[in-house]
């Protein structure tokens, strides 16, 4: 889709900017990022209207997890880069090894709640579970939903408790003894596709969250999320239902984080 579209689109949600054009610089200092980065073939009416599309997306995503706008960055820890080339056929992607998360100028939208979760999962890994010292040149780079797949050690906090039930809710049954349907449907779509993608942790996990904010947020923001409600789609996202299971674990989580942040 291209950016331009975006002026007709509507989005429903809280008005953060009251009428307000943004920058790249309002992003960064808004929401805590490390470091933008601006493609050089990013015109100045491209540049306007996605950085208000960005500003109001990662307001939402503020807004939705109860944290401070600030904490969106990561401490700092996450970058972004929008319309830098990218890769061809990919709407958006984060490359944990820069922590950057990229938009591309025209197919970016729609990506960003995903992404985000990408960047979330690798910034915690290291902070809720104990993965040892990884300070050296190859160090490994791990994500906490690989953690929780492999039984790493958590630190004990509550709040870690907390992060290991969304895991638990969105890829275990009910009563925890066996994988979720969503995994098996995963799965199945890897089998049928002859790859392994759709059913690997980092990919359910993120999955799930942003189908979480497109049918439990009360927003409806497409440059944020879109396309987790088309039927085609349907069999590798949760299901309504699950959704909101997975929503109440993710509330459980960031509220408490946001309160503590808020302090």
């Amino acid at each position: 889709m291209q950016l331009s579209s975006f002026k007709h689109k509507t989005r429903k949600g809280p008005d953060y900017r009251f009428g307000e054009q943004m920058s790249f610089i309002d992003i960064r200092d808004t929401f805590g990022i490390g470091s933008i980065r601006v493609g050089k073939w990013v015109n100045s009416e491209e540049k306007d209207l996605a950085a208000n599309l960005i500003f109001d997306s990662l307001a939402d995503l503020a807004y939705l997890l109860a944290i401070p706008p600030s904490a969106i960055g990561l401490r700092g820890n996450l970058n972004l880069a929008f319309g830098t080339g990218g890769r061809k056929g990919v709407q958006a992607h984060y490359a944990p090894n820069l922590r950057e998360l990229a938009l591309a100028k025209n197919a970016g939208a729609g990506a960003l709640a995903h992404e985000f979760w990408h960047a979330f999962d690798h910034h915690i890994a290291e902070k809720a579970f104990d993965i040892g010292d990884r300070s050296g040149p190859q160090r490994q780079i791990l994500f906490a939903s690989d953690c929780w797949l492999h039984n790493a050690k958590p630190f004990v906090h509550p709040l870690n408790e907390k992060l290991l039930k969304i895991f638990d809710v969105a890829l275990l049954s009910s009563d925890g003894q066996e994988v979720h349907d969503y995994v098996a449907r995963s799965v199945k779509a890897d089998k049928a596709a002859g790859i392994q993608y759709f059913s690997t942790p980092t990919e359910m996990m993120a999955r799930a969250f942003e189908a979480v904010v497109e049918s439990c947020s009360g927003i409806e923001n497409p440059y944020l999320v879109a396309g987790t409600t088309k039927g085609d789609m349907l069999p590798v996202y949760p299901d309504l239902h699950h959704r909101t299971l997975i929503h109440q674990a993710l509330q459980d989580y960031f509220r408490p984080l946001g309160e503590a942040l808020s302090r």
